[in-house]
């Protein structure tokens, strides 16, 4: 005998639908206008140092628990506010709230007066700077330091040449170290691309250039984002993580020319890293120099830092505690979204507990 339809399960069906279309088009109104857009790095904090345009925050928290304090270092080429994301979304609140005394090295946006920066200048002068006010300002002996995405390169290539430094642990998240595996190196190694054509007028690789050459190694991503929101633009909660993620994911900004130049002929030509091949100041360094507690989270689902180029860093640094943190995540999943709140900064969070010691 054939089923006869409720006809109440569908009437709210379609009251749902009608609903959901009337949401739609409020959140659209909303988007269009300007007027939803989430607040961003709102966690409060204070200026501590600044050199050029590196700037030096400390997270105010009235509960530190733990020291010695995390000096996280973040990338060249991108904006700092992922990690402190939205209020209930920030990597910065979940450590606050283990008890940690939070300091963040952001270099800002490089001009004119950065184009001749070179890593030199962010491993030799930039990073021992901002330890030292870390340690001055909190009173502490060492810093605990974590390096994010190239930020870890910066990390690691501050650990190679100065292993004397005041480092209690390190830890690097979605950090690229066998650049042979690194997708995007195919935007800079071909024969017909000229490096110094593709510098802006201050002489910097533009941001222009780093986000399409991030957004080429998933050409359709843009345009299922905006299917996917299309069908749920009715949901103010995914419209609001959608505007911060996305928001982030294209607000690149320039690399130091003379960066960018020493990534593409050292870290990515020869591969400086798993060569054991970096030049710092004329001077040879390698990775085994590094000798304090390490953990690296890696990404299996990351696109821009797939595993196989995180993974290598286990093999080259020479801390005899070392660990590996293989997540089922993409590279921006790492750091905020349910992976991260879940395991990876869980498992952070017991890494530092256990460098560290109880505030008196």
């Amino acid at each position: 005998m054939a089923l006869i339809p409720d006809p109440r399960g569908a009437l709210d069906a379609l009251r749902q639908e009608i609903e959901r279309n009337a949401l739609r088009a409020r959140n659209g109104i909303k988007m269009v206008a300007g007027t939803s857009a989430p607040r961003l790095g709102v966690t409060p904090r204070d200026l501590v140092w600044r050199n050029g345009r590196a700037s030096l925050f400390r997270y105010r928290n009235d509960d530190v628990k733990h020291r010695p304090p995390l000096l996280i270092v973040f990338s060249l080429v991108s904006r700092s506010y992922i990690l402190d994301l939205t209020p209930g979304n920030s990597f910065i609140e979940h450590l606050l709230r283990a008890g940690f005394d939070v300091y963040l090295l952001d270099w800002g946006v490089p001009d004119e007066r950065d184009a001749l920066n070179q890593l030199e200048y962010y491993v030799d002068g930039a990073i021992p700077a901002a330890i030292r006010e870390v340690r001055r300002s909190s009173g502490a002996e060492e810093v605990n330091i974590l390096g994010y995405c190239f930020g870890g390169n910066l990390t690691l290539l501050h650990g190679a040449r100065h292993p004397e430094a005041p480092i209690r642990s390190h830890t690097v998240v979605a950090c690229p170290v066998d650049y042979a595996h690194m997708p995007m190196v195919s935007s800079f190694d071909s024969a017909d691309v000229d490096f110094d054509e593709m510098l802006d007028e201050d002489g910097n690789l533009p941001a222009s250039v780093v986000y399409n050459s991030f957004r080429s190694l998933r050409p359709v991503a843009e345009l299922t984002g905006y299917v996917d929101l299309l069908e749920r633009l009715w949901n103010d909660e995914y419209v609001a993580a959608y505007q911060a993620m996305n928001g982030w994911a294209s607000d690149h900004i320039p690399l130091p020319g003379g960066v960018a130049r020493q990534m593409v002929e050292m870290l990515m030509g020869e591969n400086a890293f798993v060569n054991d091949r970096l030049v710092l100041g004329g001077r040879r360094v390698s990775l085994s120099a590094i000798t304090v507690p390490f953990l690296a989270v890696l990404g299996q689902l990351d696109h821009i830092v797939p595993e196989a180029a995180a993974a290598p860093v286990l093999d080259l640094v020479g801390s005899e505690s070392k660990t590996a943190l293989r997540l089922k995540g993409g590279h921006i999943g790492l750091a905020v979204g349910r992976t991260a709140a879940k395991t990876t900064i869980p498992t952070i969070v017991e890494f530092l507990k256990k460098q560290s010691e109880p505030v008196a």
